[in-house]
């Protein structure tokens, strides 16, 4: 990608690390002044968050070519098992790298494939997203934007193969955006809690699926899910369970209670999301469809 100047682009682990796209896809925006970046497949400029939303940022802690090493770092020197430092050696984190935090990301679009894509394949929700895109002609085979959604009325976003409930969701999400309620400024400017609190919020989005935008969308540094059958299971095997004998008691279950996944996570801090990426990595999950 293009920068504009030599200086690296200030990030934090508490922040939205990612280039965000706006609106009509003229620009995108970043969290800290210093360097602005373009877009690798674009022209479009990145520009930063104006003072008064940008205000409450906390200082910036590292760039975007120092964040992953920087947490890296973190992540060996408070791993009292040891057990992180080959994981680290052998997986390399291109999310939180350098290219990962250049790519802008379209809030709209992400949260709205994550909607297409919830409970069928990874098959099925790429010919459903194919599908929803062709309704857009002037913008196909690109996702529509939050104004062209929300011109089209439910029954015509069924033809695509969205069940109602997916297609109301899909509608209101683009309404918040359209709106205003929700947008590029606001997912930069706010705290993680706000952050998780605004988006469970809309219909259609529950923890897990925010957790895992902010976390692979967003570029936020300190995200860590509970929730996630595979980080349990990593979890577990973390600190030296043999999972294989981990049976269900009935109903609902985990491999980890949710207090003891957090107590052990707290150390992790700012950098759960790494932390938690590479308790994926010790069961092999495949995270490239998050």
């Amino acid at each position: 990608h293009d920068v504009e100047d030599r200086k690296p682009r200030p990030a934090d682990p508490h922040t939205t690390n990612a280039p965000l796209a706006t609106p009509r896809g003229k620009r995108a925006l970043v969290a800290y002044s210093s360097s602005p970046v373009r877009a690798p497949s674009t022209k479009r400029k990145a520009v930063v968050v104006p003072p008064d939303v940008g205000a409450r940022l906390v200082h910036p802690s590292s760039t975007v070519e120092t964040l992953l090493e920087d947490a890296c770092e973190h992540l060996r020197r408070v791993d009292e098992t040891g057990r992180l430092k080959g994981l680290i050696e052998k997986h390399y984190c291109k999310m939180f790298s350098p290219e990962g935090l250049s790519e802008v990301v379209d809030p709209f679009t992400a949260l709205a494939s994550g909607i297409i894509g919830q409970q069928v394949s990874g098959a099925a929700a790429a010919s459903i997203r194919s599908k929803f895109t062709a309704l857009f002609p002037e913008t196909h085979p690109s996702f529509p934007s939050p104004a062209q959604v929300i011109a089209k009325d439910l029954a015509t976003l069924r033809t695509a193969g969205l069940s109602q409930r997916k297609a109301e969701y899909i509608h209101g999400l683009a309404e918040k955006f359209a709106a205003g309620e929700l947008s590029a400024e606001m997912l930069i400017s706010a705290s993680d809690e706000e952050l998780i609190e605004k988006l469970v919020a809309v219909r259609g989005l529950g923890r897990w699926s925010v957790e895992m935008f902010a976390c692979f969308g967003l570029k936020r540094m300190d995200v860590f899910s509970t929730g996630d059958l595979g980080v349990q299971r990593g979890m577990a095997t973390y600190v030296g369970r043999d999972v294989s004998k981990l049976k269900s008691k009935g109903g609902k279950w985990k491999y980890m209670p949710e207090k003891e996944m957090l107590d052990i996570a707290a150390k992790f801090s700012p950098y759960r999301s790494l932390f938690m990426w590479y308790m994926w990595r010790i069961e092999d999950v495949d995270v490239s469809v998050l």
